[in-house]
């Protein structure tokens, strides 16, 4: 210790900090997830009762939420991590002024805050004759009267993936890019002298070895927000449970059970649930593109 004094005086800050706004609440919500608590009363222990009406006694939980809940992520974050490769990839072989015109443009919906960037879909999938894909499969005659797009469960999840795929193109975008335009071409000249034949070899081979740095950032920062875009279903809908749980999250169904029924003990199990899913999809990222030594 007093041999690395220096190292954990500049570190202080950073512990401090972490300490107080995560480490801390954690550890407060893994407490309370034990207990009853509707915000008036003291915390009263109930062990593990809260867990077990997760997954037993929570009907709305187990055939709405969590199916939603597992849908969204493996579309929106799978999905959505592809999707940022394939686009970087293409925008890294433009030369600089449009390919920094378009990583702008790729970007900027990450830019928005999701309630703002409703605004748009709301107009787009409106229920009336207004709505710009109403009119237009009207007018194409697809449909005989408007369809209530955002009040119906069989597409409002699909519309919420829709905006969400929409609006992940972000850091995690812009990490993989600066990845793929920092790779020496010389890597690639060595790949094709020992038999690298075709652009797809080169990507498995070559691309994605030298950045795993950032195809695990890219991993990580998809996943958090695959887990924190779930207010884009209650911005589209104005409603929270949304029209019959069709687009309900789990981060939903916290916000639910948090602001609508002071239920805080039971909302700190539903966190802890949460948080372990989180973990073991960051573990699962740093086993895939973390460093092997």
């Amino acid at each position: 210790m007093k041999k690395s004094r220096s190292h954990w005086v500049m570190l202080a800050p950073y512990l401090t900090l972490f300490a107080l706004f995560i480490a801390l609440p954690v550890g407060i919500a893994i407490f309370q997830s034990f207990t009853y608590f509707n915000t008036i009363q003291p915390p009263r222990f109930i062990g593990v009762q809260n867990y077990i009406s997760l997954f037993t006694r929570d009907e709305i939980f187990m055939q709405k939420v969590l199916p939603n809940t597992i849908k969204f992520s493996l579309i929106v974050g799978v999905g959505g991590y592809l999707l940022s490769f394939i686009l970087a990839w293409l925008v890294a072989q433009l030369t600089t002024i449009p390919r920094t015109i378009i990583a702008l443009i790729i970007y900027s919906p990450s830019l928005t805050a999701g309630t703002t960037m409703s605004v748009l879909w709301k107009v787009i999938f409106s229920g009336d004759q207004n709505g710009y894909l109403n009119s237009i499969l009207l007018n194409l005659g697809f449909i005989s009267k408007p369809i209530q797009w955002l009040q119906s469960p069989d597409y409002l999840l699909n519309i919420m993936i829709i905006v969400s795929l929409w609006g992940s193109m972000g850091i995690g975008f812009l990490a993989m890019l600066a990845g793929l335009l920092n790779i020496d071409e010389s890597f690639y000249e060595a790949a094709r002298i020992d038999g690298v034949k075709n652009r797809l070899q080169e990507i498995i081979y070559v691309t994605i070895p030298l950045m795993r740095p950032q195809m695990l950032f890219g991993a990580v920062m998809s996943i958090v927000y695959t887990f924190t875009s779930a207010g884009i279903g209650v911005a589209l809908t104005d409603s929270n449970p949304t029209p019959e749980y069709a687009g309900q999250l789990i981060t939903n169904h916290i916000d639910d059970y948090a602001f609508s029924r002071y239920e805080m003990g039971y909302v700190a199990a539903l966190s802890v649930f949460l948080l372990v899913i989180i973990w073991i999809a960051s573990r699962l990222a740093w086993r895939i593109f973390g460093e092997r030594d």
